[in-house]
């Protein structure tokens, strides 16, 4: 059985295709790049240009033709909804015109499905931090729970507004890790309350070092250990009262080395395994959609076109998961 994924929740289209065993045969995308960030509407044009020859490559590259696929999965929340109605649109088109299965996948959920598979974990705490979202995901009684989140902005577009205001370019994340190397720790606001964090704060006071001052290195290398601390921490509360044995770092952020070094460190001081998924597959990606999706076919779930509505605000907390 094949299914072919359609992600384009944000500045990623993404067309993968993966088989029932787990193998993934294709796995292509394009992504808008804009140093002023992401403007909804550009970025659906950006989605809308390339949508074709995205999923003509994925075809190629997997060696078979749409007749060839079982069904078709898409990103159905949440995310920006110019850019969902994109990949809603393409789901509709294929589905109906070869008269394939369509299967609506929430976003975050595929990250943390894509990283078990290819990391092997079994039932991590899920520490997902991007531009859009930050949650710590832990599966419970049949669904996956937010243990803890951001109450304002997702750690990624924290510091892609901070490398925007230095005009380091996008993404910003690299570029602050580069730099963060060379600096030295200063003090910052640490904002962790109960379970959810808040970045918004932290962001204001990194701009305010600078403007005052403070070497960027330094206010790099403090932005980092100050939000990734806080990120460890409530990571670190949810392992212990989860009982789980298992850390799984997803999300564009998950590329960092550093946060991946401190979380390497908690895991093993409580004697737990930490996973991190390759970069590749930890950005916005359509392999991770199509798993998801095959996943939810196999527990018998489909919808027809007139459910297909894109979700922009699809919490991960509201999916049944039929699959586990």
């Amino acid at each position: 059985m094949l299914v072919l994924g359609i992600e384009s929740t944000a500045h990623t289209f993404g067309v993968g295709i993966v088989s029932d065993e787990g193998e993934i045969l294709a796995n292509e995308k394009s992504v808008f790049r804009d140093e002023k960030g992401m403007k909804p509407s550009e970025v659906a044009e950006h989605h809308s240009r390339n949508a074709g020859s995205v999923l003509k490559r994925a075809l190629e590259v997997a060696g078979v033709s749409v007749k060839d696929i079982y069904a078709i999965a898409f990103s159905q929340g949440p995310g920006m909804g110019h850019c969902l109605r994109i990949g809603a649109f393409l789901a509709r088109y294929l589905a109906l015109k070869y008269r394939k299965p369509l299967v609506g996948v929430n976003h975050c959920i595929a990250h943390v499905e894509i990283g078990k598979l290819l990391t092997g974990a079994r039932d991590p705490v899920t520490l997902y931090v991007s531009g859009g979202n930050t949650q710590v995901i832990v599966f419970e009684r049949g669904r996956y729970r937010i243990y803890g989140e951001t109450q304002d902005i997702g750690v990624g577009n924290m510091l892609d507004k901070f490398a925007r205001y230095l005009n380091l370019g996008f993404p910003g994340g690299p570029v602050i890790e580069r730099l963060a190397r060379r600096g030295k720790y200063i003090e910052m606001p640490y904002t962790v309350k109960g379970m959810d964090l808040c970045f918004s704060g932290l962001l204001t006071h990194a701009i305010r070092l600078v403007e005052s001052g403070y070497k960027i290195e330094d206010v790099c290398h403090s932005l980092q250990e100050t939000a990734f601390s806080m990120l460890v921490e409530v990571t670190e509360r949810a392992l212990a009262h989860s009982g789980k044995e298992e850390v799984l770092l997803t999300g564009g952020v998950a590329a960092n080395e550093r946060l991946r070094e401190m979380l390497r460190i908690m895991c093993s001081e409580r004697g737990a395994k930490f996973y991190a998924v390759d970069k590749e597959y930890a950005s916005d990606n359509g392999a991770m959609i199509a798993w998801n999706g095959l996943l939810m076919l196999k527990s018998g779930y489909s919808i027809n076109v007139r459910e297909s509505k894109i979700k922009p605000y699809w919490r991960t907390d509201e999916v049944e998961v039929t699959w586990l």
